[in-house]
């Protein structure tokens, strides 16, 4: 046995030290300890290792479609003599006053102003946003332009197809149904989805990572089955229904028939709302119980509009009056929403309309009379905090509606007047700059929209991959893609 005096010695050796031990397990404890934190308490510094954007943005390639596609239009709409349509004549003004169309036009062109196209303009806006560069963005915006299709997230369809289908309408609205030469807003369809067809990026996915806005239900409509697979940004699924009904098999209890629109890849998004905002500070006391300003008769689920209106044109405190999209309409609704309690919301030809936009805009508390709507947001934005629901069949019941809105007390108004000045800016699209470009509000609008596309990216990067592997020739049932 070695004697404890050589033990001492030699653990007090100079290459192995007591000190010297203690501090080289120290520095074994440290350092796991000062990676652990450099990792845990600087995510921010690791990400940017690996990888170029933020994690809260989405990289979006803009596809090269020709400028006659999108802002060329404006240049076609301008540069006509007029317009007979109702609603068109602050547009003739507009020309009138400023010979805006022509070559000798602006360098911005501004979205028509006639509110039949006005609260379709998501498309103006969200190309805008994409087209200005990113040191004027200063970190507002959600989506980041990519110039490689490779690296993008999602590619988006810069063709202004609201403006395509009501310049169509203007021009010659007697082809507008119709495949034929002199259906211009057809032909530039057809170059639209011929043009994404024979690129790369639509051939790896089939165009399910394309972004297309179609908020006119007429929008389209004769491309609409081709680009069903992409991300459609829409104001509601109403304009899908009835292509719907023809292509489902009616015998087929393996398909719900509603296939060509679902929440799981497309993107409900607001109207342009028409009237402008009332800030809470301003909102005056409120005669008027229920307001409604609008066509009385209407199609398919709009027939309830009618029923409505023979229940409550003859209550106190309740205005029901037709209304056509014109300067003196506009006056009127103003004054209309902004002196009363509620603005009823039937719903028309589709399930939901810009009404509902003007009266969140004029702090009026929405009533949503509408079973089959689709809302821009949810899951962001919890509408039930300032608006309130009612069931078609209640709402058809006598007395019913009107009593329930009697019931609320001021300070349940109160309350639903507050909760809308908050989400107010979120259906907010424009930004104040010409043609749009310019950076947008962080909380508008465009984010908004930008946000929810980016929340569907699993689930269609999913369905990409699962396409890939399907065997040529194999015959897989269509599921139901609703919810």
């Amino acid at each position: 046995m070695m004697p404890l005096k050589n033990i001492v010695t030699r653990s007090a050796s100079p290459s192995c030290s007591i000190p010297s031990l203690f501090i080289s397990l120290s520095l074994l404890c440290i350092l796991p300890l000062s990676l652990f934190f450099f990792f845990h308490s600087s995510p921010n510094r690791q990400m940017n290792l690996l990888q170029t954007t933020p994690p809260n943005s989405i990289k979006v390639y803009v596809a090269d479609l020709p400028t006659s596609l999108n802002y060329g239009l404006l240049e076609n709409y301008w540069a006509l003599d007029s317009d007979s349509r109702i609603g068109s004549e602050v547009d003739n003004e507009i020309r009138k006053k400023t010979h805006i169309g022509g070559k000798s036009s602006k360098k911005f062109l501004p979205y028509p102003e006639n509110p039949i196209i006005k609260q379709y303009s998501a498309e103006y806006w969200i190309l805008g946003d994409l087209m200005t560069p990113e040191k004027l963005k200063l970190g507002s915006s959600f989506a980041k332009r990519v110039f490689s299709a490779e690296e993008a997230d999602v590619i988006f369809v810069p063709f202004f197809a609201t403006l395509s289908a009501e310049m169509q309408l203007i021009v010659n609205k007697g082809v507008f149904r119709k495949k034929k030469p002199g259906n211009q807003d057809y032909q530039r369809q057809r170059m639209v989805v011929d043009f994404l067809k024979q690129t790369d990026a639509w051939k790896r996915s089939g165009g399910r990572d394309h972004v297309f806005v179609i908020t006119d239900p007429v929008a389209m409509w004769h491309v609409k089955d081709e680009v069903a697979p992409a991300i459609l940004l829409v104001v509601d699924f109403g304009g899908w229904y009835k292509l719907d009904s023809n292509t489902a098999n009616e015998t087929s209890s393996d398909m719900i028939h509603h296939t060509q629109v679902s929440l799981l890849k497309d993107v409900i998004v607001p109207y342009t709302h028409l009237l402008p905002r009332l800030p809470l500070s301003e909102n005056q006391k409120r005669e008027t119980l229920i307001y409604f300003k609008g066509a009385k008769h209407r199609h398919r689920g709009g027939i309830v509009r009618e029923k409505l209106w023979d229940l409550l044109i003859n209550e106190p405190r309740v205005v029901m009056e037709e209304g056509f999209p014109n300067a003196t309409g506009r006056e009127q609704s103003i004054k209309g929403m902004r002196t009363s309690e509620f603005c009823l919301h039937p719903a028309g030809d589709t399930p939901t309309s810009c009404r509902l936009f003007d009266a969140v805009q004029s702090l009026c508390i929405p009533v949503i009379v509408s079973d089959n709507i689709e809302l821009p947001f949810e899951g962001m934005v919890d509408y039930s905090e300032f608006s309130v629901f009612v069931a078609v069949s209640d709402a058809l019941q006598p007395s019913l509606l009107v009593n329930h809105l009697r019931s609320y007390s001021n300070d349940q108004k109160d309350r639903f007047r507050r909760n809308m000045a908050l989400v107010q800016p979120i259906f907010e699209y424009e930004n104040g700059q010409p043609g749009g470009i310019g950076p947008v509000s962080p909380n508008g609008a465009i984010n908004y929209i930008w946000r929810k596309v980016h929340q569907k990216l699993p689930m269609i990067k999913e369905t990409i991959i699962r396409e890939k592997r399907k065997p040529l020739g194999a015959l897989v049932p269509l599921r139901c893609h609703c919810t």
